[in-house]
């Protein structure tokens, strides 16, 4: 059994994610909760609330024991990016390019 939440267009960049997200990938939901509430990213946050909710998901949906669950997949992939523009000198502008990421959380029993 198998439960999924998913969380897109987070204001993250995927690759800052990625490095969060292989820090609890195949532990155990307790093991994997206290290592993210103790990771002092900005990424942690994000992805304990996206794992708190594929637990609950778990739970309520599909009647699963919280104890028993693991994180089984977890991956941070890019999504589109948001353009800003800077000024610059003499009336030009830049592109300033704020990076945004979709996260998958799948939590299951071994």
């Amino acid at each position: 059994m198998e439960t999924t939440a998913i969380v897109r267009g987070v204001r993250l960049s995927a690759q800052k994610g990625r490095l969060v997200a292989d820090l609890v990938r195949g532990k155990p939901v307790d093991k994997a909760l206290n290592i993210l509430r103790f990771t002092q990213k900005r990424a942690a946050g994000i992805i304990l609330k996206a794992l708190e909710s594929a637990i609950a998901n778990a739970e309520h949906n599909d009647g699963a024991d919280v104890d028993e669950l693991f994180v089984k997949k977890i991956y941070v992939e890019k999504a589109t990016t948001l353009r800003r523009f800077g000024a610059r000198a003499k009336g030009r502008g830049t592109r300033i390019g704020k990076q945004t990421a979709h996260i998958f959380v799948t939590v299951g029993d071994k």
